[in-house]
């Protein structure tokens, strides 16, 4: 019996899986680096959550979300062109508003809940001013 055709089959047997061996080899390595750097990514991300958590108590306050009205920004608006304080009349004026008893009021209403948001004070009764 020849079994040199059993021979060189499994030759080819074998190389095949040596070489299926050396390619999963590599792409272990390959993902090996790969994890590698994600665990770096991670690591960094960690240190970057505490040092914002630790920093956070340390930054300002922004600046409070404004009720949805459209007055709001224009009544801001007419204190970054206002030399000095304004009253509610002043702004009723500057937004384009009749002096109705209404408006005025409205104005004011607005003026105390910008007051209570830290945008604007109240210098003394009725006089309103952008915080400094």
């Amino acid at each position: 019996m020849n079994i040199r055709p059993l021979l060189d089959a499994l030759d080819l047997q074998e190389d095949a899986a040596q070489a299926l061996a050396d390619d999963l080899r590599a792409q272990m390595d390959d993902l090996q680096t790969r994890l590698r750097e994600a665990e770096t990514h991670l690591e960094h991300l960690a240190i970057t959550r505490k040092t914002v958590i630790g920093l956070a108590d340390r930054l300002p306050a922004g600046p409070p979300d404004l009720p949805e009205h459209p007055d709001y920004p224009r009544i801001l608006d007419a204190f970054n062109h206002a030399a000095g304080p304004l009253r509610a009349k002043d702004v009723c004026e500057a937004l384009g508003h009749e002096l109705l008893p209404k408006n005025v009021e409205g104005t004011r209403a607005k003026l105390k809940r910008l007051v209570k948001f830290g945008i604007l004070t109240e210098a003394d009764t009725g006089n309103f001013a952008r915080k400094q």
